[in-house]
């Protein structure tokens, strides 16, 4: 008999697992669990944006778009880049619709990484990024992030990281799972060092609509980076289009001609209805973003001011949805911590390093969630911190 476990690519069959969905495996066999952990809005997708896909498919617009989306939804990302962030890309060669932002981190990384090649990955950070990069044969380098600097990276964290093997720079910036942003001063400092090294950027912006102290701004717009730069962006997290799978990368025409072509052969194209749902939501929805933000800013304010009180030290996130307490206080590891509290208070909460090893002694908590369902979150924490007091 074949044994088809020997037969598996060692850098396939090295692959650790999702820290985060362990968890969440438990906690869906469990009863009257509440899950403060999966990165998705609780808001429906708008209603105008719902109805174009409807009509679409009423009348059989089912069929393959153009490789790189349908022209008039890259026209439409052309239009939203050019008036949220001053940044012109020409519909035609520079915009690629994806399958949500994960395709469009995979391509980039694909496109540029050759084997031996180091991906520099500030981390805590998105799961994937480490996993895409080593896929591609490629070597990922963290970069750990530390909450003394809120979470952002610095120019001579940059410095130091960067051999003579660096090729991309992953920006995972608004970040998951810290909700840590870099201001306009930051990315400068930033830039001043990428400008003398040969270094591509993967800016990674799908929550740049979520940000709570001024707009998002993007490391394409500081001088001299928009040439050396790709964003990935979408839909997922700014118009609660996590289903629909459709996602989009900007970058300068040479890059995403190679990028097209992967995409291409893996996947042909994005999913037409989608396409044609986003166009509806990027021309006439920006009003849902505003108002999301809005109740995502009251949650954030909340969760913040409840853990604090709890005596677990959080940093004040200004983007994303998610707040990163260190747990460190209670002598637990982020694993420990987040299994007893899952079976002594059935709270389900994501362990800190699985957003690599800078995350231990942290924990991460979505906020992506109502008021009452966080509420009673946290009155189950402090039960179970309570009972840590008295073992």
């Amino acid at each position: 008999m074949m044994d088809m476990e020997k037969l598996i690519a060692r850098r396939t069959a090295g692959l650790k697992p999702s820290g985060i969905r362990r968890f969440f495996d438990i906690a869906n066999e469990m009863e009257n669990v509440i899950s403060l952990g999966v990165g998705e809005p609780d808001f429906k997708t708008p209603y105008a944006v719902r109805r174009a896909a409807m009509d679409n498919l009423q009348r059989g617009k089912t069929a393959y778009s153009a490789n790189a989306g349908l022209m008039p939804l890259r026209k439409s990302i052309a239009a939203y880049m050019s008036r949220s962030f001053s940044l012109d890309y020409d519909p035609k060669s520079e915009i690629i619709v994806t399958v949500g932002g994960s395709e469009g981190i995979d391509l980039c990384i694909r496109a540029f990484v050759d084997p031996g090649d180091e991906v520099l990955v500030p981390e805590p950070s998105f799961v994937a990024y480490a996993p895409i990069v080593t896929l591609a044969c490629g070597v990922p380098v963290p970069i750990p992030t530390l909450q003394e600097d809120d979470f952002r990276l610095t120019a001579a964290q940059l410095e130091a990281a960067i051999t003579p093997k660096t090729k991309v720079l992953v920006l995972p910036f608004p970040n998951n799972p810290t909700g840590a942003v870099m201001r306009r001063e930051h990315l400068e400092e930033i830039a001043e060092v990428l400008r003398r090294h040969d270094i591509v950027v993967l800016s990674d912006e799908i929550y740049a609509e979520l940000t709570y102290n001024g707009r998002h701004v993007s490391i394409a717009e500081i001088d001299g980076m928009k040439e050396r730069t790709i964003i990935v962006n979408g839909f997922s997290k700014s118009f609660a289009m996590t289903g629909w799978r459709l996602g989009f990368l900007t970058g300068p025409a040479p890059a995403i001609k190679q990028m097209l072509k992967i995409h291409q052969y893996a996947l042909m194209c994005a999913p037409t209805t989608s396409q044609y749902a986003a166009i509806e939501a990027l021309d006439h929805c920006e009003e849902n973003i505003a108002q999301m933000r809005a109740e995502y800013n009251l949650r954030r304010r909340f969760v913040v001011d409840a853990f604090n009180r709890l005596g677990l030290s959080t940093f004040e996130p200004e983007g994303a949805f998610y707040i990163f307490p260190c747990i460190k206080s209670t002598g637990l590891s982020s694993e420990e911590f987040c299994e007893k509290l899952l079976y002594s208070q059935r709270v389900a909460v994501v362990p800190g390093n699985a957003f690599g090893d800078s995350g231990e002694g942290f924990v991460r908590v979505s906020y992506s969630y109502s008021v009452n369902h966080l509420t009673e979150a946290v009155r189950r924490i402090g039960c179970f911190l309570e009972e840590l007091k008295q073992s």
